[in-house]
């Protein structure tokens, strides 16, 4: 079922430099763990094939089972944001989660099919 949301304002334009600047990667979600001083925030430790990070999202409360329905997924993930402490825990990167932005409940950018973890996008 298809939700109706009005359609946001295309940002200003940017170079293909700027976009080159952005690391995203296909990463394979290998654990959903709570975080107990947040609401709002999970921890998830992401494998990108040849490195590990840890990556905190606020999708605690969009989702019934964020463990169930995570953990063994692939997703993409922004690895060169550089690292943010929050509720405590240091998030070194983040997940593309389609639609928080326009209201709706959010769903995983994840590649059409399974690619090897650690792919870069473009």
């Amino acid at each position: 079922m298809s939700q109706t949301v009005e359609t946001a304002p295309v940002k200003p334009a940017i170079t293909l430099d700027d976009l080159d600047k952005i690391d995203v990667r296909v990463g394979r979600i290998v654990a959903v763990d709570d975080v107990a001083s947040s609401k709002k925030l999970i921890k998830m430790t992401v494998d990108f094939g040849g490195f590990m990070r840890t990556i905190l999202s606020g999708m605690k409360e969009e989702r019934d089972d964020c463990k169930g329905e995570l953990e063994g997924r692939q997703a993409l993930f922004v690895v060169n944001l550089a690292p943010r402490k929050m509720a405590g825990e240091l998030s070194e990167g983040m997940i593309y989660d389609i639609g928080y932005e326009d209201g709706i409940l959010p769903a995983l950018a994840v590649p059409e099919r399974e690619v090897p973890d650690g792919v870069r996008l473009g």
